[in-house]
């Protein structure tokens, strides 16, 4: 009933926030010099050594850029499921 009442009145924020959100992102990629292709290309590489030592969770994975000040940070959640273990080890 809230979120109606919210809408009703234009206090809905949820397209403003993401795009807001996306704005971010383009902004931080310029900033970086990395294009959202390079971004994707180095999230399938984390994922291809990652996945050699542990069990993750693909579909929920997230890899971002975040600005502090001028700098620029990769960071990344990346649930994992369970250890593989290495041939040869208990």
């Amino acid at each position: 009933m809230l979120d109606f009442i919210a809408k009703l009145f234009g206090k809905d924020s949820g397209s403003k926030n993401v795009a807001k959100d996306r704005l971010r992102l383009v902004l931080m990629h310029d900033r970086a010099s990395i294009s959202p292709q390079m971004l994707d290309s180095l999230k399938l590489d984390l994922i291809k050594v990652i996945s050699s030592y542990m069990i993750i969770d693909e579909a929920n994975l997230e890899v971002n850029l975040d600005s502090s000040g001028s700098t620029v940070a990769l960071v990344a959640n990346i649930p994992v499921k369970g250890m593989k273990r290495a041939a040869g080890t208990a």
